[in-house]
C-alpha cells in the first residue's frame, strides 16, 4: 500500500492505494514544518482513524508540503511519519514538485502554485530548479488566499473596499479591529486566519471589487515569478495548480495573456493525478 499527502497550511489531503486502486482519501488538518513539531504531526495522526487502521499496511509514503524546501524541515516530517508508519519508506518533498508531476509528469515546464499560499518554478523534468520565490506568508505568496486575506481586512479596516461589499463581509464575519489584530498579531498561526477567507471570495469571484483584487494578486505574482521564469526558459509550457488559481481560472489565464503568456493547464490540487504517477511507477 502507498500514501500520497499533499499538504498546504491549511489542510492535507491523504490518498491511500493498494494494488493499483484507491482505498481510501481524507483530509486532516494541515501539516508544515514551520508551525509544526515532531509531536505534534504524530498526535494528529493518532487522532486519524483512517491512518490507524491502514498504518500497518503502509509500505510507501510520498508527501509534499508547503515548508518542506530545506533538509531541516523535511525532517521534521519525515521523523513523524517514520515514528508513526513504523513499516514505510518515507519521501518527503516541496509541494511544487507535486504540481509539477502533476501537470509534467517527466517533462519540463514552468509550475506555479496559487492556493493558501504561492510559488512557482522550471521543472527540468525530474527535479525543481531552486530559486529565492517561495519567502513565506510575511513577506510573498502574491496571488494567494493568505495575500487576498490580508488585502480584504486591510482594505476592511480602512474602510478602503466599496460599501455595499464592506456590509456583506461584516454581515458574514462579524468582526471589529479588535478580534482582527488580536487574530493576526497575537494568534501562533495567523496565515490559517488570513487563508479562511477563501470560501467568501469563491462566493463572491464575480464582484467587480473581488475581481479587483485577485487580478492585483495575479498580477504581482505572474510578474514577480512567471515573467522571469518564461524569459529564462522560453518555449516552456506553463501549469498552475492551487484553489486560487483554480476558482478564478478565467481571469488567471486573461491576466496572463496581457503579460504575453500562455497558460496550459490549471489544477485544483495535484494529489490525484500525482497517486496515479506512483501507481504506475510501482
Amino acid at each position: 500500500m502507498i500514501a500520497v499527502v499533499y499538504s498546504g497550511s491549511r489542510y492535507a489531503t491523504w490518498e491511500l492505494a493498494d494494488r493499483g486502486k484507491l482505498v481510501s482519501e481524507f483530509r486532516t488538518v494541515g501539516i508544515n514544518p514551520y508551525f509544526d513539531n515532531e509531536q505534534l504531526i504524530i498526535s494528529l495522526m493518532n487522532k486519524t482513524n483512517e491512518l490507524i487502521t491502514h498504518a500497518e499496511r503502509i509500505k510507501r509514503i510520498y508527501f509534499f508540503g508547503a515548508g518542506a524546501s530545506s533538509k531541516e524541515r523535511r525532517q521534521v516530517i519525515a521523523n513523524a511519519l517514520k515514528t508513526f508508519f513504523r513499516n514505510a519508506k518515507v519521501s518527503i518533498q516541496h509541494d511544487l514538485k507535486a504540481a509539477a508531476l502533476a501537470t509534467c509528469g517527466d517533462t519540463t515546464g514552468i509550475v506555479g502554485i496559487i492556493g493558501s499560499g504561492s510559488n512557482a518554478a522550471y521543472y527540468d523534468g525530474k527535479k525543481i530548479e531552486k530559486n529565492n520565490y517561495g519567502l513565506g506568508f510575511v513577506l510573498s505568496d502574491e496571488g494567494s488566499s493568505n495575500w487576498l486575506g490580508r488585502k480584504l481586512l486591510k482594505n476592511f479596516l480602512t474602510q478602503t473596499m466599496p460599501m455595499d461589499f464592506r456590509e456583506k463581509f461584516h454581515q458574514k464575519y462579524g468582526l471589529d479591529r479588535k478580534q482582527i489584530l488580536e487574530k493576526v498579531y497575537r494568534n501562533p498561526q495567523p496565515v490559517l486566519f488570513l487563508s479562511s477567507f477563501s470560501g467568501f471570495l469563491r462566493d463572491n469571484k464575480d464582484n467587480k471589487y473581488v475581481r479587483q483584487i485577485v487580478t492585483e494578486g495575479f498580477n504581482s505574482f505572474l510578474n514577480k515569478c512567471i515573467v522571469p521564469l518564461s524569459e529564462k526558459h522560453p518555449g516552456e509550457k506553463i501549469h498552475f495548480a492551487g484553489t486560487v488559481a483554480f476558482t478564478f481560472e478565467n481571469l488567471l489565464k486573461d491576466t496572463a495573456q496581457k503579460h504575453g503568456l500562455q497558460v496550459s493547464t490549471v489544477l485544483k490540487a495535484p494529489i490525484n493525478n500525482v497517486l496515479n504517477y506512483y501507481i504506475n511507477k510501482n
